[in-house]
């Protein structure tokens, strides 16, 4: 079939070894600190690689917030944590303006504040605990990777990713993400209880007096460049048609739509959508050092980069039909697949 980039140069294969042996040392850093979790470990990397932002799902307890600080700490990355209370303004995020005074003139002058988004890493911990106004101080961030304050615009670090966490089962006092805000994030990750083996790891490494230091595997410059080489990897026409299928099949008043999507589903997932399913099978190959993503590594992220983007309506509420069970009946179903293999 013919690809959408021309075929992987040998220096980009040589290229692709070296980064899965990086992706190796680095779940072995990060397995020193986090027992299991490696599905959520993958697709923290596969953001990361793709240059998309992670929302992570879970009930407190399970090592969200240790993930990501493990994660930038192994990647040799700034990381900044941000707590987010409903008392939470935008200027606490992007930084604020403050008058100085010029000990030689005495001349008053604005001075920018950097605020914590100024980082390679930033955790929105408990991103859902603040109002709709301080949540908006995200969009632009996370979509141009900048900030505008006071009517300058002020670029953040390279690479640059949000990694946000949210408690499902708290909802008093929460404010639900907007639609848009969703939208930005590459993947939507459900962190689950650990196994009964892994538990009993936990209890005893956490319990004792041991404290597993991290080694960092790679720093910022590398990253950059292995994202570079991420979007190099080609892909498929087919695959591509199969993708962008596979989504559209998710909204309701398109001809492709089945018939659980038109009795279910308000809203249907975007354009970004498809991207992601592209950019994140790219990267999957790439952590396992292919030098070509195919239909299954659609598969892999097509749960994390629909779910959240799929909005289900009364009906579905009613019948107890979430997003998430009419994406996997869309994956089951594998019409989307035919588009790989038109006739």
């Amino acid at each position: 079939m013919p690809t959408t980039t021309q075929p992987t140069a040998p220096n980009d294969v040589e290229q692709l070894a070296r980064l899965a042996q990086a992706v190796a040392d680095l779940r072995e850093q990060v397995s020193g600190r986090i027992v299991g979790q490696a599905e959520i470990v993958d697709g923290v990397l596969t953001a990361l690689l793709g240059g998309g932002h992670a929302l992570l799902v879970g009930v407190p307890g399970l090592a969200k917030t240790l993930l990501v600080q493990t994660v930038s700490e192994a990647l040799d990355l700034t990381f900044n944590r941000v707590q987010f209370t409903p008392d939470l303004m935008p200027g606490d995020i992007t930084g604020t303006e403050i008058v100085e005074e010029e000990p030689a003139t005495g001349k008053r002058v604005f001075r920018f504040i950097e605020g914590p988004i100024f980082a390679n890493v930033v955790l929105a911990d408990e991103v859902n605990r603040t109002p709709p106004k301080t949540q908006a101080a995200l969009l632009q961030a996370m979509q141009e990777h900048r900030v505008t304050a006071a009517g300058t615009t002020y670029a953040l670090p390279d690479p640059f990713f949000v990694l946000a966490t949210q408690n499902p089962i708290e909802q008093e006092g929460t404010y639900p993400l907007p639609e848009a805000q969703l939208d930005r994030f590459m993947l939507e990750l459900r962190v689950d209880y650990p196994s009964r083996d892994e538990e009993e790891i936990i209890v005893e490494q956490t319990t004792g007096s041991v404290e597993v230091a991290i080694r960092p595997v790679l720093d910022g410059p590398t990253l950059c460049a292995l994202q570079d080489l991420v979007r190099r990897i080609p892909v498929s026409k087919g695959l591509i048609r199969a993708a962008v299928k596979l989504v559209r099949m998710t909204r309701p008043r398109d001809e492709d739509a089945p018939a659980a999507i038109r009795q279910y589903v308000e809203w249907g997932a975007g354009p970004r959508a498809s991207q992601y399913l592209v950019l994140g099978a790219k990267a999957r190959a790439a952590l396992d050092g292919r030098p070509m993503a195919d239909l299954e590594d659609v598969r892999s992220v097509a749960q994390s980069v629909l779910r959240h983007r799929v909005v289900s309506n009364f009906a579905a509420e009613a019948d107890d039909r979430t997003s998430e069970d009419l994406v996997q009946e869309l994956l089951e179903d594998r019409a989307w697949e035919t588009a790989a293999h038109p006739r």
